[in-house]
């Protein structure tokens, strides 16, 4: 397992990609919540709506994990991964310790970031120090992780880069959009409450969740864990 998490941090410290997809998370977190921030007259969850860049800044996220292993099978290096570590759980493994450690050290930049632009922009801004606010950034950062493994599981599990962005974004951003077309309010409560989106970031709110943050963050962690034990079941029952 040393040798195999080496390899992959070697891979993603070696090329400029991952670095500015990395980058793209902490300043799109950070943006979009200083422009909300800066906005709002009247904030009624202030925590909230200081870490709301989180709902963009999760897509450079998606991006890399997909492209973390969707790049190794477009350009075929995936066969020499997979002849230097044979244990093919040991790569995936590896991967998402890797991915995960720095997504982990991203989602936290963003979100001190956010939360220091909030206390400038805020009239009343959230102490860091508050028990709900603490809860809501750790939430975020690991909110921003599960988006990451769920990528990564997507990825290997269809092999192919555009096919895997595109399926994740899809759960992320259109699952919301078609649950607001419902006119049952039942399932559209349902649909927001199964959703890896809205139902893992139920845990930036402070005042009201519509949900309990971290029955929303299982949900969310409930759709990374599927979506890894599936790409881990094809990458050991398919040839490479």
């Amino acid at each position: 397992m040393r040798l195999a998490l080496h390899a992959e941090w070697t891979k993603i410290r070696t090329v400029a990609g991952p670095l500015w997809l990395l980058l793209g998370t902490v300043a799109a977190t950070v943006a979009f919540g200083a422009v909300a921030t800066s906005v709002v007259t009247d904030p009624g969850d202030p925590t909230k709506v200081a870490l709301v860049g989180a709902d963009v800044g999760q897509a450079p996220v998606a991006v890399l994990a997909v492209l973390l292993i969707g790049g190794e099978y477009g350009s075929g290096t995936v066969r020499t991964t997979l002849t230097a570590v044979p244990r093919r759980a040991v790569v995936l493994t590896a991967k998402a310790v890797t991915l995960s450690g720095l997504v982990a050290v991203a989602g936290t930049a963003a979100v001190l970031g956010s939360l220091v632009a909030g206390r400038f922009n805020l009239p009343d801004p959230a102490s860091l120090a508050d028990g709900p606010t603490l809860r809501a950034s750790a939430g975020t950062v690991l909110y921003l992780v599960l988006i990451a493994l769920l990528g990564l599981g997507v990825a290997t599990a269809v092999r192919d880069s555009a096919t895997g962005i595109g399926i994740v974004l899809a759960l992320l951003y259109i699952v919301p959009i078609v649950s607001q077309t419902i006119g049952d309010p039942h399932w559209q409560h349902l649909l927001q409450h199964i959703a890896p989106m809205t139902a893992g970031l139920a845990v930036q709110s402070t005042t009201d969740p519509p949900m309990n943050p971290w029955a929303g963050l299982a949900v969310t962690a409930g759709w990374a864990a599927a979506a890894l034990l599936t790409g881990g079941l094809l990458l050991h029952a398919r040839d490479a």
